[in-house]
């Protein structure tokens, strides 16, 4: 089954709430986790990776917390998923010329267009497309 982690959830949730209400100003860590009641520990952690990789930014003092570097519109959901997680794989194997089953896969090609696929929709859903309303619908699975 393919899934984000619970670190991917907790990072796109985080940056979706500083989004929402950055105009408010900073937005502490604390009230994130308390919010989605997130491990604090775990929360400081994926904030660290997102200011590391730019997508927001620690303000110090009374009134600080956490804002986006950019606009919401120039964030995208795979930018995030990227800082929180690394590379985004569904499969090792992509990136493996080691493995074992490489010279008799027959999954490879396949895989990779699902892949592509995955890693396009990641990167072109902006983070202010999360904050809007207008979420696509899942196609319905016929049975």
């Amino acid at each position: 089954m393919l899934r984000f982690t619970k670190r991917a959830d907790y990072g796109l949730m985080a940056i979706h709430y500083i989004a929402v209400h950055e105009d408010a100003g900073a937005v502490s860590a604390k009230r994130v986790a308390e919010e989605f009641a997130i491990p604090p520990e775990l929360l400081a952690k994926i904030l660290q990776r997102m200011a590391r990789a730019r997508l927001i930014r620690a303000q110090t003092g009374p009134k600080g917390g956490y804002a986006l570097t950019r606009r919401p519109s120039e964030i995208t959901v795979g930018q995030v998923v990227r800082a929180v997680e690394g590379p985004i794989n569904i499969v090792g194997c992509l990136e493996d010329q080691d493995c074992p089953q490489l010279p008799r896969c027959n999954l490879r090609r396949p895989v990779q267009k699902i892949q592509a696929a995955i890693t396009q929709m990641l990167d072109t859903m902006s983070l202010a497309e999360l904050v809007g309303e207008d979420v696509p619908e899942l196609l319905a699975i016929k049975r």
